[in-house]
């Protein structure tokens, strides 16, 4: 095995871009990185599953801890294994969107030459290179990459993704569905100001194979647009960083937020569909049970079709709840009419 840190130590020109690999007497040719060590390694638990995180940068490690540092271990199932390499090339690029593409159980994700992530969807293995410049933007480098290998694997094997936040108010789960843009992460965040558990702002998932419809979310986090400082000035305070559509957001850790209580499961009780309309009272409506699992079914859309098919029987329970489209204006009155839903008989 060739170390890292020695085959690529300052292999890097004047303009930042890699240089040829050398070929060391008595070292193997190496020139698709394939026998390079990944020293470094730490378990995490994303979602309560286990995934083994290897690499040979410190950074990367601190990037995960960030991200799933405070997560515990929830179901005893095999790791998942990611490995991370990370070149020492420093370019002052932009950060480029990457490009996802999947075919049966590979999933890929390439932002540029330098930057890319490689997922084996069936197997639960994944892996990375990227540039130290990458891995220093711990936001760009987790949400683009990290995050999303992880869960792209423990959702496959595990859960079924589903495109909505989710708060609990007395043991009662709802689930806020939408578009992007619809008031998702600020909805459920004026919910948990008011003393309702937390456990999502966006990427809830239903846990396959229980009984009922158990969700678990990841509450440490909480994600907004930038347009969010003008309904909680409290949060101009927190830097602002790049996410996945290009736009600015902010990352609010919930923990600095003595008041949020968080969980990292619940069941569902209502589904609602959100439809933010400007001066409207609150209310809701009667929604299609094949329209909101049609809507819900979108994203099932990478891994082999019996996992799809697993999937979708796992969202076609979940629309068994009550399913209604909420119609709301400001966050006051909608929190506090979703607290009357949440305590109703109905």
């Amino acid at each position: 095995m060739i170390p890292l840190s020695e085959t690529l130590r300052e292999r890097e020109s004047s303009d930042g871009s890699p240089l040829p690999l050398p070929i060391s007497e008595g070292c193997a040719y190496d020139p698709l990185l394939s026998l390079c060590e990944l020293p470094l390694k730490k378990v995490f638990y994303p979602r309560g599953f286990p995934v083994a995180v290897h690499t040979n940068s410190e950074e990367v490690l601190e990037a995960a801890h960030e991200s799933w540092g405070e997560n515990r271990q929830a179901f005893d199932v095999p790791e998942i294994r990611i490995d991370v390499g990370v070149l020492p090339a420093f370019a002052s690029h932009c950060f480029n969107l990457p490009v996802c593409r999947s075919r049966e159980n590979i999933l890929c994700s390439i932002a540029d030459a330098q930057n890319f992530s490689v997922c084996d969807v069936g197997t639960g293995y994944a892996f990375c290179w990227l540039s130290r410049h990458t891995v220093n933007n711990h936001a760009y480098f987790r949400y683009h990459f990290l995050e999303a290998a992880a869960l792209s694997l423990v959702t496959t094997k595990y859960l079924t993704p589903v495109h909505g936040a989710c708060v609990a108010w007395k043991g009662k789960g709802i689930l806020l569905c939408g578009d992007s843009g619809a008031g998702k992460s600020s909805l459920s965040f004026a919910c948990a100001r008011r003393g309702w558990t937390f456990l999502s702002d966006d990427a809830t998932c239903l846990v396959r194979g229980r009984k009922g419809r158990i969700v678990v979310g990841n509450p440490e986090h909480i994600h907004f647009r930038e347009s969010a400082f003008e309904i909680f000035p409290e949060l101009r305070h927190i830097p602002l960083r790049p996410r996945i559509n290009g736009e600015i957001a902010v990352e609010l850790a919930t923990e600095s937020c003595s008041e949020i209580k968080t969980a990292h499961e619940a069941e569902v009780d209502f589904v609602l569909f959100l439809n933010r309309q400007p001066s409207v009272l609150p209310s809701v409506l009667p929604f299609s049970r094949a329209t909101a699992l049609a809507n819900l079914s979108q994203i099932l859309c990478y891994g082999e079709e019996k996992i799809r098919k697993e999937q979708k029987r796992s969202l076609a329970n979940l629309v068994s709840a009550e399913v209604l489209e909420f119609r709301y204006s400001d966050l006051e009155p909608a929190v506090a009419f979703l607290r009357r839903l949440a305590e109703s008989e109905a």
